[in-house]
């Protein structure tokens, strides 16, 4: 089973080869269309990715789908496959707590956000539980080494 830190960047490495551009004005738009083999006028070709900026053709829809699903599966599979809370989730914790500077800031929401996780998440799930508090433990404990 992959680590969380390298199905993590494996699935950024995927998300970075996907054919998308990213535009914040209108010579970046215009380079973007040109690396998607498309027009500037041709922008019922593509699809926008949300307020990020970014775009893609319509035509790769399904296969940008499919990737994301794909990755919320292997995700999923790691984290079901974790029953101790003591690999997978624990790394997971460990990483997104360190990276949403928890030790700083006391707070977990953005954690929890950005796993996409919930108080009931941890009320169902004694791994979640367990690979929470280890992560903190090891957090506080690195912090006071330090």
């Amino acid at each position: 089973m992959s680590t969380y830190t390298v199905l993590k960047n494996r699935h950024q490495q995927e998300v970075n080869a996907f054919p998308m551009a990213f535009a914040f004005n209108q010579r970046q738009f215009e380079e973007g269309m040109a690396k998607l083999g498309l027009g500037p006028d041709d922008t019922d070709k593509v699809y926008k990715i949300g307020d990020t900026g970014g775009f893609y053709r319509r035509s790769d829809a399904a296969r940008f789908r499919e990737l994301f699903d794909r990755h919320e599966r292997e995700h999923q599979e790691a984290t079901d496959g974790d029953t101790t809370g003591e690999g997978y989730i624990y790394e997971m914790f460990l990483y997104e707590l360190a990276n949403h500077e928890y030790t700083y800031t006391g707070d977990l929401t953005s954690t929890l956000e950005a796993l996409d996780l919930t108080p009931e998440d941890f009320e169902k799930s004694a791994p979640l539980r367990n690979g929470l508090r280890k992560a903190k433990e090891e957090l506080w404990r690195q912090e006071e080494a330090f």
